[in-house]
């Protein structure tokens, strides 16, 4: 819940013809991911922790084995990894300040998301995100991204994403330096079903949209509106899209929605 820094951003050197985008060492994006961690999250980051905690246990859990392997995609400060149980958990970021803030057994991946992944084929049982999408530079790195994301899933495996729904932040969404890929649930489910998905639920509107503003509601709050979808009508910002990657080459049994 709430915005984060671009952590896997995928930032490319520049292209003949495209003098707009610069080139870019490693460690100077690193140090900017970790100034605007602390920037950002720094003074929230004991909330923001119980917030994870019942949204994974309340919300998130469900569709993550136990016994199965979990890779959190952009796990920052690893709000969701550290929370969920599963027997093998994986963070992917580009800032290296992540690895200090993961369980111990957790496995850091710290590169581009956009590079081939150092996993095999049918490894993970469900990968998460979580407002990340939006800091990656265009919808190529993101079809790079997805693409990754299908080859490591097993037949059946789920990815989950959650992120700002600019259809309903014109403005807002921008108000974040580091904000530069606008999405819709709609284009995004395009996007993954172009890419081999199975969509298997959609929710245009779920979580309000940041937690990094000044209020923090009681978790008493949260923990109701979370049992009360028609107040997701109301107040929700967020998307939050639960794909599978197929059982067969045709897409047919794909594993159903918990």
């Amino acid at each position: 819940m709430g915005t984060r820094s671009p952590s896997v951003s995928g930032v490319r050197p520049a292209a003949a013809g495209d003098p707009g985008r610069p080139v870019e060492s490693a460690d100077l994006r690193a140090g900017e991911l970790a100034r605007e961690y602390a920037r950002r999250f720094g003074a929230h980051a004991g909330y923001r922790r119980r917030v994870w905690a019942m949204l994974v246990r309340d919300v998130f859990q469900r569709y993550v084995p136990e016994d199965g392997a979990a890779l959190e995609l952009g796990c920052g400060w690893g709000e969701f990894i550290n929370h969920v149980r599963a027997r093998t958990r994986l963070g992917m970021d580009l800032n290296p300040e992540s690895a200090g803030r993961l369980d111990p057994d957790v496995r850091f991946l710290e590169q581009d998301c956009s590079a081939p992944w150092p996993l095999a084929a049918n490894a993970l049982d469900v990968i998460f995100t979580s407002n990340f999408f939006e800091h990656l530079p265009d919808k190529a790195t993101l079809s790079r991204t997805l693409a990754e994301s299908l080859r490591c899933l097993r037949p059946g495996g789920r990815l989950v994403c959650l992120g700002p729904n600019i259809r309903y932040l014109p403005g807002a969404y921008w108000d974040f330096w580091d904000h530069y890929l606008p999405l819709t649930d709609r284009s995004l489910v395009e996007g993954l079903e172009l890419t081999g998905f199975h969509v298997e639920r959609s929710w245009a509107r779920f979580l309000p949209y940041t937690m990094s503003g000044t209020w923090q509601p009681p978790l008493w709050m949260l923990w109701l509106y979370l049992r009360l979808p028609f107040a997701w009508r109301l107040f929700g910002k967020q998307f939050l899209i639960v794909a599978s990657r197929p059982l067969d080459e045709e897409g047919r049994g794909a594993a159903p929605a918990q």
